[in-house]
């Protein structure tokens, strides 16, 4: 749940809430039922959704090596569950808060920064392509913040 939100909760005993604060919270709740949507279409979705981006990295980079690849593309799956979770709660500290640690120490552990770097590009296009634009905007600004976070990563890194 979106942090402002559950501080709000934690409050209930000392005070009513302010004209702004039920604001936040009536926009949480009426984005609630395009964010279900969003995240139901990108689960029903995500096993097609990743073959596209692996047949097409695998395509782009014949290159590497085919365990390379699958530990990626893992990655990747698990950075976008962490996206549409942080999408459904509404809230991007937990994109943050789960993705720093692992991902740091894998893009070190593995040097996979050329193949994350293309394998991201290969997902925003197929998402683009997969998901209707409504959904694909209430997920992007997740997706920044993953990426942003990588990105971080791989100049720490480098």
């Amino acid at each position: 749940m979106h942090p402002q939100i559950e501080a709000l909760f934690d409050e209930a005993e000392n005070r009513y809430l302010k004209p702004e604060e039920l604001n936040l919270i009536s926009q949480y709740v009426t984005s609630l039922p395009a964010r279900l949507e969003a995240y139901r279409t990108l689960r029903d979705q995500e096993l097609a959704i990743m073959q596209q981006v692996a047949d097409q990295l695998q395509a782009t980079m014949p290159q590497e090596k085919v365990e390379q690849l699958e530990r990626c593309i893992k990655n990747a799956m698990l950075m976008l569950r962490y996206c549409a979770m942080g999408m459904l709660l509404h809230d991007p500290s937990f994109v943050k808060d789960r993705l720093v640690g692992w991902v740091s120490n894998s893009m070190t552990a593995f040097n996979t920064q050329e193949i994350d770097a293309t394998l991201y590009r290969l997902l925003n296009q197929q998402l683009t392509v997969s998901l209707d634009p409504k959904h694909l905007s209430l997920l992007q600004p997740q997706l920044n913040l993953a990426q942003g976070l990588l990105q971080q990563q791989q100049a720490i890194t480098a």
